[in-house]
C-alpha cells in the first residue's frame, strides 16, 4: 500500500504508475492472504517465540524495536517503485519486459508457497520439504521474491533515480541472504528439524535454484 500510494502520487507516466501500483497491491495482497491463512487460529510463529525467549525481560522492547525497524523498511522498499514510476519516457518495451519478469517471480513464489503448504498439511514432525521447487533451492520463495525486484530495474529505465531500483535488488539480496531471511529461517529450521535439515543443507543450494548435489 505504501508503494502504491507513492507511485500514484508521482509525476510520472500514468500507464506506468497504474502498472506499478497494481503490481505492488497484488504482491502485497497475495502475501498478506497467505500469511493470514498460515497464522489464523494457530500457534505463534516459532521465530517470534524464540525472539521473546532469548530477550528475556526485555522481550517487549525487543519486539517493539523489531517491528519499528520493519516499519522503516516499508518506506525503504517502497522507494524502488517510486523511482521506476518517475521515469519520463513513454510506456514501452522495458515496461513489458519488467512486468514479465515480475509475473514469473510472483508465479514462482506462489507455487513455492503452495507446495510448502501442502507438504506441511501431511508432514510429520522433523520432516523437510525437499520436493518440487524446494528440491532445487532451500528457499525458492525468497529467490522469486528477489527476482520480482529485478523487474523494477527494467521498468525504471530512463528514470533520473534509476539507481534506486538497482539498489533495491542489491539490498533485497543482502537482506534475504544475510540479515532477516535465510539466516533467521534456517536457525529455526535447525532447531525444529535437526539432522534432517542439516542433510538438506548439504544437498540443496540455499538461494539460486540448481539441481541437488549427489
Amino acid at each position: 500500500a505504501a508503494a502504491a500510494t507513492m507511485v500514484m502520487a508521482s509525476p510520472g507516466v500514468a500507464e506506468r504508475a497504474w502498472l506499478l501500483a497494481t503490481m505492488a497491491m497484488l504482491w502485497g495482497g497475495r502475501l498478506g492472504l497467505l500469511l493470514w491463512r498460515r497464522v489464523a487460529g494457530k500457534a505463534e510463529d516459532g521465530r517470534y517465540r524464540y525472539l521473546r525467549e532469548v530477550s528475556g525481560e526485555k522481550a517487549a522492547l525487543a519486539m517493539l524495536a523489531f517491528f519499528q525497524v520493519q516499519a522503516l523498511w516499508v518506506v525503504m522498499f517502497a522507494m524502488p517503485y517510486w523511482a521506476a514510476a518517475v521515469a519520463p519516457r513513454p510506456f514501452g518495451l522495458p515496461d513489458v519486459v519488467g512486468f514479465c519478469i515480475w509475473l514469473i517471480a510472483i508465479s514462482g513464489e506462489s507455487i513455492a508457497d503452495r507446495q510448502l503448504t501442502r507438504f506441511k498439511a501431511t508432514a510429520g514432525a522433523g520432516e523437510v520439504c525437499d520436493t518440487g521447487l524446494w528440491g532445487y533451492s532451500r528457499h525458492p520463495n525468497y529467490f522469486f521474491e528477489w527476482l520480482g525486484w529485478c523487474g523494477l530495474v527494467f521498468i525504471g529505465i530512463g528514470s533520473p533515480h534509476w539507481w534506486v531500483t538497482v539498489a533495491g535488488v542489491v539490498v533485497m539480496y543482502v537482506f534475504l541472504n544475510y540479515v532477516t531471511g535465510i539466516p533467521f529461517t534456517e536457525r529455526q529450521a535447525l532447531r525444529s528439524r535437526g539432522a534432517a535439515y542439516r542433510r538438506y543443507q548439504q544437498t540443496t543450494r540455499p538461494f539460486f535454484p540448481w539441481p541437488k548435489n549427489p
